[in-house]
């Protein structure tokens, strides 16, 4: 007869044989990071620059073992150090190694932007490696990486009719999380109505491909000077989301908005923010 002890130990032995195979299962299916097409990347974007690996001490990805929808993938880039003055992060580069266009974008930051945090939701095309580069204002890169599995999001239909979008075409809207104090660093957000097309879609009534629009250029400033500009294309999603942080200062002033899109059309918007004491 088996004994109380031996039984659960047979429970355990079972649970812990369940647990190594699905962690061999996974890593099976997660292929190595170093790619043909990020090695090709690499080179372009830094030359023979030293990257820190995946260490996580400077830059951090939040991203999905497996996206929901691979049109609408939420994707994170987490700073690990304070956006201060004496050594800050200045650039984060967003990169999908098997994506058409791969770099999808690249933000610039400032000591201003009080956190280097931008999230953000992209499109993916197939299973891929994703991975967020940091430059540190002392010229230092960093790296950070997941693996996503989620497969067809550049040429999906998109999600509302093409002519309803383009009515809205360039509608910015801001909104600001939490209290706005000074000194203290403000979550925003900021939404923009385009439909991004990539010109791999296809009309489900025309059965013809719909040309490409996409937004290429985002700058937000705030009292007069820019906190974040990106260079951006169609790896991100439909009607493009960003959040962020600012700086607020004591008196008030505001948030500017500029989008540019990839046939030179510009857009903008004004929030005005109520003064904060000192």
């Amino acid at each position: 007869m088996t004994s109380p002890r031996s039984l659960l130990r047979a429970v355990l032995v079972g649970i812990v044989s369940l647990m190594l195979g699905t962690s061999l299962a996974i890593a099976a299916d997660e292929p190595s990071p170093d790619t043909e097409q990020w090695a090709g990347l690499r080179q372009y974007l830094f030359a023979n620059r030293p990257i820190a690996d995946n260490v996580g001490d400077v830059v951090d990805l939040d991203a999905p073992f497996r996206a929901e929808d691979a049109s609408v993938v939420p994707i994170g880039l987490k700073a690990k150090i304070d956006q201060s003055g004496g050594r800050y992060i200045r650039k984060l580069w967003l990169v999908v190694d098997k994506n058409p266009t791969p770099v999808a974008a690249s933000f610039e930051l400032t000591p201003e932007s009080g956190r280097a945090d931008v999230e953000t939701r992209i499109r993916l095309e197939e299973y891929t490696w994703v991975r967020v580069i940091a430059e540190t204002s002392d010229g230092q890169l960093h790296m950070a990486r997941k693996y996503v599995r989620a497969a067809g999001g550049c040429s999906a239909p998109a999600g509302k009719d093409n002519e309803a979008a383009l009515a809205r075409l360039g509608k910015i809207k801001f909104k600001l999380e939490g209290e706005v104090e000074t000194g203290k660093p403000t979550l925003a957000q900021m939404m923009v109505s385009h439909p991004n097309n990539s010109g791999m879609q296809m009309d489900q009534v025309t059965r013809l491909f719909v040309p490409p629009q996409y937004v290429r250029h985002v700058e937000v400033a705030y009292g007069g000077k820019v906190i974040l500009s990106a260079d951006v294309d169609f790896s991100i999603s439909e009607n493009p989301n960003f959040r962020f942080y600012f700086m607020p200062k004591a008196g008030g002033s505001e948030l500017t908005a500029k989008v540019v899109d990839s046939k030179d059309l510009t857009f903008s918007s004004t929030l005005s923010l109520p003064k904060v004491g000192i």
